[in-house]
């Protein structure tokens, strides 16, 4: 059935915005067979891919640098910068590349010092715990006050064994005297799609109130809370997966066969049914 052009758009912008994490160009390839508009495609992937790079922290190399794209350094159109190496860039969402760097600057100011700090704790802690990870500590102002948030990713990508995975959390504060509060949020996703199509997403909110003394004081303790609740998420998520082992996949979803410890063969039984298939090669399950 044809489709108006405004359809088109909303059903293209709902697939694009459903795409898994590593997963967006494969998507727009799929859509741009199906839909056979390469020029409208194009279109609506470039805006919603920035949407996409944003929200998962998409890491990207550039002058020899791993820097993320998110909410927080996008200085708008497409234009990101590097709080630590102090550049911006230009990035191109739908062929994932980079173009017109430039120097960014920076006020060397107190909040800019425990920034600096903060990133060097951080990084220290993600290289330690995440073989494939990144992390960034970025600077807002609010008015007149000075807002932190850390943002760490972490993902493997392996589409040729059918499963993808994406880590990431953000952990925003602002800069007060004495004590702060401390906001993260954690998110989880997995893809796996040989012989089915399964979707896992884990999220989960943590709040702490945090002592503030010095730099050195602050970030130490920042990293330790968030090791302790990293440590908390990972080990919810491995028994809640043991759990649904157990639970679902072992009993409720498995079929009520009695047991009877007979062999089946079902070559045999193939055979008598003369059907022409050869099974000799076949994975057959228990």
């Amino acid at each position: 059935q044809e489709l108006r052009d405004t359809e088109k758009v909303s059903l293209i912008r709902g697939l694009l915005r459903q795409s898994p994490p590593g997963e967006f160009g494969q998507v727009v390839r799929d859509i741009s067979t199906l839909v056979q508009d390469d020029k409208l495609v194009r279109q609506e992937a470039a805006h919603v891919g920035a949407c996409h790079n944003k929200n998962n922290f998409t890491p990207i190399q550039i002058n020899g640098c791993t820097v993320l794209l998110t909410h927080y350094n996008d200085l708008g159109g497409n234009r990101f910068f590097d709080p630590q190496d102090k550049f911006s860039f230009e990035f191109d969402h739908l062929h994932a590349v980079t173009r017109k760097p430039q120097l960014h600057g920076v006020m060397l100011d107190e909040g800019e010092l425990w920034r600096e700090a903060l990133h060097e704790g951080l990084k220290t802690y993600v290289s330690c715990h995440f073989p494939l990870g990144n992390c960034c500590v970025f600077k807002k102002c609010l008015g007149k006050r000075q807002m932190f948030v850390a943002c760490i990713e972490a993902h493997q990508y392996q589409p040729s064994n059918h499963w993808n995975s994406l880590w990431k959390s953000d952990w925003t504060f602002a800069l007060t005297p004495f004590t702060t509060q401390v906001t993260g949020f954690f998110l989880l996703q997995i893809h796996y799609f040989k012989d089915a199509n399964l979707h896992v997403t884990v999220s989960k909110s943590v709040s702490e109130t945090l002592n503030v003394i010095d730099q050195s004081q602050f970030a130490t303790d920042f990293v330790k809370f968030v090791k302790v609740e990293d440590t908390k998420f990972h080990i919810a998520i491995l028994e809640n997966i043991q759990a649904l082992s157990e639970d679902i996949w072992g009993k409720n979803l498995r079929r009520k066969l009695p047991v009877t410890r007979t062999f089946m063969n079902w070559n045999k039984l193939l055979n008598d049914q003369h059907l022409n298939t050869n099974v000799s090669d076949t994975e057959v399950p228990p």
